[in-house]
């Protein structure tokens, strides 16, 4: 049996993979083409033909939709700016709540502290790490608003169980799924089931425009209000004719035109890439399944799994090994492997209660009439696995080829067979 490299035998994986680069020929060929035109940006701040943005922006956000059967895409220079600007278009108040996960990107709760709204983190489920709707219904309250449900890792949350409770609780759902284009939940596209739904474009996801994002709504009026958060919405609601006015504090959250071109060219390769990214997937849970402890992710009935992050649990018996495991996988030369995952209730942000200021705002704010707590404990499961028991490996940072697959479950088999060596 071959000495494990971290005790000094050799390595399984002895080069690099290559970085996962989806740019090519068709998207250097439409960037050249916008800047022989030379207007990067067509958005125009004030209210005229060019508020909502030039013939790229526009043309993209027009495919997106179609390509997700919804009636409206809105871009954005990010999905951070994108989530910020549907907490506001949905209409939140100041001190009203809005539930969120603790296994997120902290933009997905800081959205609402933009608006002087408080996150409430709820816990998430075991088998695929997303909100659990249990947990979401104990965390209502009189001040809730909304909900933000992510896609954690490539597979959809529970999202008939987020809407249920919505739906009882005459709140709001926004669908994370910046991890998750094109993965699928009883038959409809994951971020198409909220009322409004964001998709990240940043560098290292799936696709990419470099920074980007897109929200997407089937209401009108939603899709109106982020288009003018969007795009300074104070100056431009007069124009407009807008009657409510509420929230329309306006940002620059715009994207170019270079970044709409190279969208429009990325999301043609969408598919055959979260294909890709699912079939690897699948092929190292079936190589991997019967490694002792060891629980590879499920992919739940009438969904799909596009797999940003590929997530491992260890059971009780070999749990306490976690960092050694990690440690030996790493020296094997696995890329992208680590343990654990972002708790952000217990961020310093929220542990001590500090946003705006030093004073506590806005939990501290006369309009703010709960007591919410971050106080380690309320997310069990999350804090469990964050803890003890996951393994994150982040396969959406390279190709994953067939032969880097293999060299990948060599790594694991080899690791697993000295065990009692770690």
């Amino acid at each position: 049996m071959p000495e494990l490299a971290l005790l000094g035998g050799p390595k399984t994986i002895n080069k690099p993979f290559p970085p996962y680069n989806t740019i090519g020929e068709e998207e250097i060929e439409a960037v050249t083409a916008v800047l022989k035109r030379g207007e990067l940006s067509k958005f125009f701040g004030s209210w005229n033909e060019r508020f909502y943005g030039g013939p790229e922006v526009l043309e993209f956000e027009r495919q997106w939709a179609e390509f997700f059967g919804v009636k409206h895409a809105v871009s954005f220079n990010s999905l951070t700016s994108g989530l910020v600007a549907a907490v506001g278009a949905v209409g939140i108040e100041p001190g009203e709540e809005v539930i969120v996960s603790p296994w997120t990107m902290s933009a997905t709760a800081t959205a609402a502290l933009v608006w002087n709204a408080v996150p409430v983190f709820a816990d998430i489920e075991e088998e695929t790490f997303n909100l659990d709707p249990l947990s979401v219904e104990k965390s209502v309250t009189p001040r809730t608003k909304a909900i933000i449900v992510t896609d954690i890792f490539g597979h959809a949350a529970d999202l008939e169980g987020i809407r249920a409770v919505a739906k009882k609780h005459g709140l709001k759902v926004i669908e994370d799924a910046a991890q998750a284009p094109a993965a699928k939940y009883l038959g409809k596209y994951v971020g198409t089931w909220g009322d409004i739904g964001g998709f990240s474009l940043n560098y290292h996801k799936h696709i990419h425009t470099g920074e980007g994002g897109v929200c997407v709504t089937d209401d009108d009026d939603i899709s109106e209000k982020m288009k003018s958060i969007r795009n300074h919405a104070e100056a431009v609601v007069e124009g407009k004719k807008q009657s409510d006015i509420s929230n329309m504090i306006g940002f620059n959250f715009r994207m170019g035109e270079i970044e709409a071109a190279i969208g429009k060219i990325q999301l043609n390769k969408l598919k055959s890439l979260t294909d890709m990214r699912s079939k690897t997937g699948a092929v190292l849970s079936e190589a991997l399944k019967g490694l002792k402890g060891l629980k590879t992710p499920i992919v739940k009935k009438n969904c799909t799994h596009v797999f940003y992050v590929y997530p491992l649990v260890l059971d009780d018996s070999i749990e306490a090994l976690r960092e050694k495991i990690v440690d030996a996988l790493q020296e094997e030369g696995v890329p992208w492997i680590y343990g654990g995952y972002l708790n952000l209730h217990l961020l310093p942000m929220y542990q001590k209660k500090i946003a705006y200021g030093s004073k506590g705002f806005p939990w501290s704010s006369d309009v703010y009439k709960g007591d919410v707590s971050y106080a380690k404990g309320i997310c069990p499961v999350a804090e469990s696995l964050k803890d003890r028991g996951l393994i994150c490996l982040q396969i959406c940072q390279h190709y994953y080829t067939e032969e880097e697959t293999e060299l990948v479950i060599e790594a694991f088999q080899k690791v697993w067979k000295n065990l009692d060596k770690l």
